[in-house]
């Protein structure tokens, strides 16, 4: 008898009829363009020449799940089906990775069967690596050849499509090669697998790779074998790799149907009505479109001739995520050039070409001033010789406000970023910028667009036409990914789903992002800007969100260009030096990527060389690689200071008999006690080092969920660098209280710094090394000696409780003298500034943000921008303030406690660290800025992962900087 099996993937249909020896006799993979059911029964009836009647049937997949549900199929679950095939096909395998293409799974053999499959997350899968081809303008065929030529491995996060364009766009304009760029997402899947999905278990022995992007893309599986370190002996891609589940569910099935029994179920299920959940349309007809036309060309920007201008001319460019846009203003503000054009992969020859067809138009213009703004500003500055740049968001706001004087509130929706501008009092009172999610951008219609064989114009259109526009929610571009899919199962129409979707993007943007709770919050004068909003169902979706209505200028997708150009027409009085004609046709522009060996950040710097000998060197975290004037100031940074006071701790004691303890999370903050007090014991800690990528990599196998935050799964390299150090003791106490300040309703830890070496205990092969771990508090001096004493004993190490007694008080007095001399170290700092007329940051976090790998030196980008720096528990003492949370976590109430202090110095502003991951966060991130709020501070939040792109920190940071000289503009 012939058996059928059907895969149905969130974006293929997989079919393999096997004979009664189980020979494969036919196989199939297509894409089924969300039209499961009638792809379903099309390839039913191709196989008509295929199968003998009667045959067994199942079918297996995420988007066979409804079908078999409706029409009474029989299912298989996908990772039964993949291990069934393994057993028969290739018992010798250890291990099967699957990738999809929004699925993922891991199948470990050894012993039982485990399985690890990702849930909502398509990060690490075929749809993400879509993306990013789509991203750089290549083929999946051009990536993976690319790939295969790579020099460097750029660190980029692959949770998702929306955090890797975020890494990748700010490479991209740095001049990054492709194939470098091709090989780190290729990477970047690896460590999505092995981290998120194996979830700390170990990935070794023989391997067997499945899956459409394991097959099809040899780069990818080259990244897989040199980061496991396997031998070619050791992995298998068979040549059924990509039809691996069908083959398993026709393996599995057992159900016997007829030909026309089988086709009349599914054409059944084919015309069967479906339900879908709608909300109201865009627009009741079309004179209420006609109205919304009308009123919103009211706000149409001035226009001017470029062939026959004569005056003095200035050029603004916006280098942005996905798009770059151009503006080149006349005397009067009037717009004589303009264009928005999709990077494709190299910006500059955007701006290249623009610049020429300027020349070209009026060979005699006359630029007297040409600023950039956005990611790129940088490399645009130096490629063309601008004469400056301005951030981003100064930029904005400068262009909105020659739309509406009296703007209080400005929301710009680009292709990745959301930027939102409280004006207060005519200046930016407030800036509000995506972190890491564009579900509320552009790139979130283009991607659906483009899937659906649409332009994003085309498919954005279609949407106001929808008569019930889908309810899709709020929700990831993941998520949403599988809604719209569904959707379409559905039978919802391409412009219910446009709609719904441009619905969804205002909904993100104003519940995700800003964060609102009413839209009195927001403001009464609303200027709406960025590509997004050139979109009339978003902007009508906005409108009907807000119930009322705001302005869109008609360059809504120019403002940021515009805004550079009005800013180099406010700063700007002589010739530009921007190229000139014959110089823009000798424009040439090579890059090459490098490590920097002069320090030990080791940044990867990408090196840009230009046709006139002029080059820009990007990536770098401090100066050093730019060799600028050594003459100039320094300025002081307590993140610079606290870790030489550290590095005096690691090197202070020397005794013969040693103890390993990892520096990560709690022990940056007690690292003097525990010196000093093994010290007195008559041990030295080694302590490991502090963190780089490599430390990471060392423990990323064992990290058992994605969900922790970045320092805590650092801590997992930290404990095998140890380990490689064959020391014969571990100490990593668990600790619920934290040393009690008097700062609060009580002193604990949080969960992950309190009970992580619990997590190391189990999740790691730590051999014969003794692993000593007792749970400690400072709080009660007897069970803490009593603790000691007795986990060391099981360790073979023997304490007298007297002698514990008095390292314990002298550890004590260790810890506080270190933090006096912070305090003292702190007002030499804030001396020094005041005295020099420097603006102070107190860059708060917690004590593991010192961490080099972290905070990605943040602290050396405010000191770039001009701040001395300082950090919250170098603040000196206070009396408690009250809170309008319960204060009972030590590292929250130093937050707490800075952020006042913050309020009492008018020369100081605060910025936070946020770890992503951190859900304690969500509560210390509304009270700080309600301190703020109240001496009318600005508030800076970042949030940091392990991906160490500066480009969104250093816009919010510069915009905290402009915000602040406004500000005192104003005051002056």
């Amino acid at each position: 008898m012939y058996r059928i099996g059907f895969d149905i993937g969130s974006t293929t249909i997989k079919a393999v009829v096997l004979n009664e020896d189980n020979e494969i006799m036919y196989r199939s993979y297509e894409r089924h363009k969300a039209q499961v059911r009638q792809k379903a029964l099309d390839k039913l009836i191709e196989l008509r020449k295929y199968t003998q009647e009667p045959f067994t049937f199942a079918i297996s997949g995420s988007g066979a799940i409804g079908l078999s549900e409706m029409a009474g199929l029989p299912f298989v679950q996908e990772v039964f089906a993949s291990a069934m095939a393994t057993k028969k096909l290739y018992p010798e395998t250890d291990c099967a990775i699957e990738l999809g293409g929004e699925d993922a799974k891991i199948l470990f053999f050894k012993g039982s069967i485990e399985q690890r499959m990702n849930s909502q997350c398509a990060g690490g899968t075929g749809a993400f690596i879509d993306q990013m081809a789509q991203l750089l303008n290549m083929s999946l065929e051009e990536m993976n050849e690319a790939s295969l030529h790579y020099h460097r491995i750029y660190p980029i996060a692959s949770r998702c499509g929306v955090f890797a364009k975020s890494d990748i766009q700010p490479l991209i304009n740095q001049g990054v090669a492709k194939s470098d760029l091709c090989a780190s997402i290729f990477q970047a899947v690896v460590g999505q697998t092995v981290t998120s999905l194996a979830q700390g278990h170990k990935i070794e022995g023989n391997i067997l790779f499945l899956g459409g992007p394991l097959y099809f893309l040899s780069g990818l599986r080259d990244r897989f074998q040199e980061t496991l370190h396997l031998s070619d002996d050791q992995i298998n891609c068979p040549d059924t790799a990509i039809h691996y589940v069908a083959l398993g569910t026709a393996l599995c099935a057992d159900k016997t149907y007829t030909r026309d029994e089988l086709e009349k179920i599914l054409s059944d299920a084919v015309h069967a009505p479906m339900e879908m959940s709608e909300s109201e349309p865009l627009f009741e007809s079309e004179a209420d479109y006609e109205a919304f036309k009308k009123r919103h060309q009211s706000h149409d920007a001035k226009y001017g001739d470029l062939a026959t201008y004569t005056g003095k001319a200035y050029l603004g460019i916006d280098s942005g995520s996905t798009t770059t846009k151009l503006a080149l203003i006349g005397e009067s503000g009037e717009i004589l050039y303009d264009s928005y054009s999709s990077n494709k992969g190299n910006p500059l020859d955007v701006v290249l070409a623009d610049l020429k067809q300027i020349y070209k138009t009026n060979p005699d213009i006359r630029i007297y001033g040409a600023y950039a703004t956005g990611y790129g500003e940088e490399l645009m500055r130096h490629a063309f010789h601008l004469d400056g740049g301005v951030v981003e968001t100064l930029a904005h706001y400068t262009a909105a406000k020659t739309f509406n004087p009296d703007v209080d509130y400005i929301l710009d929706i680009g292709g990745q970023d959301i930027k939102c501008f409280k004006i207060r009092d005519g200046h930016i009172d407030d800036i509000v910028l995506n972190e890491a999610c564009s579900s509320g951008c552009g790139s979130f219609i283009e991607t659906f667009a483009n899937s659906l064989g649409y332009d994003s114009k085309t498919f954005a259109k279609l949407g106001l036409k929808a008569k019930h526009p889908v309810d899709l929610g709020t929700r990831c571009t993941v998520f949403m990914n599988s809604g719209v899919k569904q959707a379409q199962k559905n039978g919802a129409t391409v412009e219910d789903i446009s709609a719904g979707l441009c619905r969804s993007v205002v909904r993100n943007a104003l519940y995700k992002v800003i964060r609102t709770r009413n839209k009195n919050e927001i403001g009464k004068h609303i200027v709406v800007q960025g590509g997004t909003f050139q979109n009339d169902a978003v902007l009508r979706s906005f409108e009907q969100e807000l119930g009322y209505n705001v302005i869109r200028p008609s360059i809504a997708h120019l403002m940021g260009a515009y805004g550079a150009a009005l800013y180099a027409q406010k700063l700007h009085r002589t010739p530009s030096a921007i190229l000139n004609a014959e110089e823009l046709d000798h424009f040439s522009h090579t890059s090459e990527s490098r490590a920097c060996d002069l320090c030990t950040n080791h940044c990867a710097l990408t090196i840009n060389t230009f046709s006139d000998g002029s080059r820009l060197i990007a990536g770098n975290k401090c100066e050093r690689p730019l060799k600028l004037n050594k003459a100039e100031v320094e300025l002081p940074d307590m993140y610079k200071i606290k870790m030489a006071m550290l590095q005096k701790v690691r090197t202070k004691y020397k005794h013969k008999n040693k103890i390993g303890m990892p520096l990560v999370l709690n022990n940056y903050d007690l690292m003097p006690f525990w010196g000093q007090f093994f010290d007195s014991l008559g041990y030295q800690v080694i302590w490991s080092l502090p963190s780089t990528l490599k430390t990471y990599q060392l423990g990323q196998q064992t990290i058992p969920s994605d969900t922790a935050c970045f320092p805590a799964k650092v801590t997992h390299g930290h404990i095998q660098q140890l380990l490689n150090y064959h020391l014969d003791t571990i100490f990593y106490p668990c600790m619920t209280y934290n040393v009690d300040e008097n700062l609060g309703d009580n002193h604990y830890n949080c969960p992950i710094v309190a009970y992580y070496p619990q997590v190391i205990q189990n999740n790691m092969d730590l051999g014969d090394t003794k692993f000593v771990s007792p749970f400690l508090s400072f709080d009660d001096e007897k069970k803490f000696i009593q603790a000691i004493q007795i986990h060391f004993e099981k360790a073979g190490i023997s304490f007298k409780k007297k002698d514990i007694k008095i390292a314990l008080h002298a550890g004590i007095n260790a810890y506080n003298e270190f933090m006096y001399e912070l305090h003292i170290k702190h007002n030499e700092l804030v001396e020094f500034a005041r005295k020099n007329h420097y603006p102070i940051v107190v860059l708060c976090g917690r004590p593991y943000h010192l961490d080099p790998l972290i905070n990605h030196q943040i602290n050396q980008l405010l000191t770039q921008l001009g701040f001395v720096v300082v950090s919250e528990e170098s603040v000196p003492e206070q009396e408690p303030h009250p809170t309008n949370v319960l204060n009972q976590w030590t590292y929250h109430a130093r937050l707490y406690q800075a952020a006042h202090y913050v309020c009492e110095n008018p020369d100081m502003h605060l910025v936070q660290l946020v770890s992503f991951g951190c859900g304690l966060d969500a509560v210390t991130t509304d009270e700080v800025k309600s301190i703020l709020k109240s001496a009318d501070k600005f508030y800076t939040q970042i949030k940091i992962d392990e991906v160490d792109n500066l480009g969104a920190v250093r816009i919010r940071l510069r915009s905290l900087k402009g915000a602040i000289e406004e500000k005192a503009e104003k005051g002056a």
